[in-house]
């Protein structure tokens, strides 16, 4: 039953990517240039919506659906990654035209070209995953 409401959700949230334009290659290419604040505004709308989020999870002690503890393991702190991996998220969000969870709205939507970058985002996450450990962490 949880499955199909989880199913429920993301097909919710592809629906309010797509008429908000967050999937649109427009949008995208306007924001990389700078000339609308229209992404800027959903992007940091969800970045405040998620540190008020898990400020609650961490101060009212809230409990995962499963009932189980939520535990938020600390990051640590380290300009020179979060900047490298921000380039390299950049250049292939810019170079796509799509990040991660809009590839697949614009596939539902019927953009075929598309179909190129899903296995090339998964054959990176796979590459990432063979060369995890030699990279800095």
């Amino acid at each position: 039953m949880r499955s199909i409401i989880y199913v429920l959700i993301g097909i919710f949230f592809g629906i309010v990517l797509f008429k908000s334009e967050a999937a649109s290659w427009f949008r995208i290419y306007e924001m990389f240039h700078f000339a609308s604040f229209h992404m800027y505004g959903i992007i940091g709308s969800a970045v405040g919506l998620g540190i008020i989020t898990i400020q609650l999870i961490k101060r009212l002690k809230l409990k995962s659906v499963y009932g189980e503890k939520i535990h938020i393991t600390p990051k640590d702190k380290s300009f020179s990654r979060y900047l490298l991996g921000g380039i390299i998220f950049g250049l292939g969000w810019a170079l796509a035209g799509a990040c991660p969870g809009p590839m697949f709205v614009l596939f539902g939507a019927g953009y075929i070209p598309i179909i190129i970058v899903i296995p090339s985002s998964i054959f990176g996450t796979f590459l990432y995953g063979i060369i995890k450990e030699k990279l800095p962490h």
